[in-house]
């Protein structure tokens, strides 16, 4: 019942749901949202010490050049790049909504599953782009600017890494017959989990507190990537760098 009210409440909005515009406002409105509150204790850390002990890098300061560096970036790679595609997506393939809300369980197995699926599609994708000198110079290279991150680095990349996050996220619902419902929750669990990773606080109620048995990696863990470079290579999830001899701790 839950459900069907909140797919029946955002039906109500079917105009906006339909725009061409939606998709780009949606995923921009959501990113945003969720790097205000890490924004906010960037700016209150230099002056308040007790935010400082929850930093993973504590000697590193963020400024408002830095900040609006990588808020500029996104908005660009937004407006330029996948404002014209999601268009073309929209003329190619017009929205439509069934008027039956998901299931609870279906719900849930399928968000796992699409998160599952993306966290090995930039498992693959992130190593080759490591390993690979040419790959890493023309592609990646500019998404680790910052060795130390902070929420508005999370989409600081170029066109073809952002263009292909972005295809593996809106593909994966289509491959597994997801709701829309399904859709819009993984694309909002998915923002959440990517600017969670690089926000640069190992908070006490961060996602890989709240996994047990070391399975999620979280804000460590790709801090470290970014500082190291040579390893943690999975977005979320930790399965693949153990099987690849690549997992590393900060205590390592």
């Amino acid at each position: 019942m839950l459900l069907q009210s909140l797919w029946d409440f955002i039906l109500g909005y079917n105009a906006c749901l339909r725009s061409p515009f939606f998709p780009v406002l949606f995923s921009l409105s959501v990113y945003l949202t969720f790097c205000l509150p890490f924004v906010v204790l960037d700016l209150l850390s230099p002056r308040l010490a007790w935010i400082r002990t929850f930093k993973i890098q504590q000697k590193s300061h963020v400024s408002w050049t830095m900040m609006w560096s990588c808020l500029a970036h996104s908005l660009y790679n937004h407006v330029v790049f996948l404002f014209p595609l999601t268009v073309l997506h929209w003329f190619w393939r017009p929205a439509s909504f069934t008027a039956e809300a998901p299931g609870t369980l279906r719900l849930i197995w399928d968000v796992v599953a699409c998160l599952l699926l993306f966290d090995f599609q930039y498992f693959i994708w992130h190593l080759l782009h490591h390993k690979v000198p040419w790959l890493y110079r023309t592609f990646h290279k500019v998404h680790h600017k910052h060795t130390s991150t902070f929420a508005l680095t999370t989409e600081y990349s170029g066109a073809w890494e952002t263009l292909s996050l972005g295809f593996f996220a809106g593909v994966n619902p289509l491959l597994l017959g997801c709701h829309p419902l399904t859709e819009m929750l993984f694309y909002v669990l998915n923002i959440w989990l990517s600017v969670e990773d690089h926000c640069g606080y190992d908070l006490p109620w961060s996602t890989h507190r709240l996994v047990p048995f070391g399975l999620y990696g979280g804000a460590p863990h790709h801090d470290l990537h970014h500082l190291k470079f040579k390893s943690n290579y999975a977005p979320y999830f930790t399965h693949w760098d153990r099987l690849f001899g690549t997992l590393h701790k900060h205590s390592d």
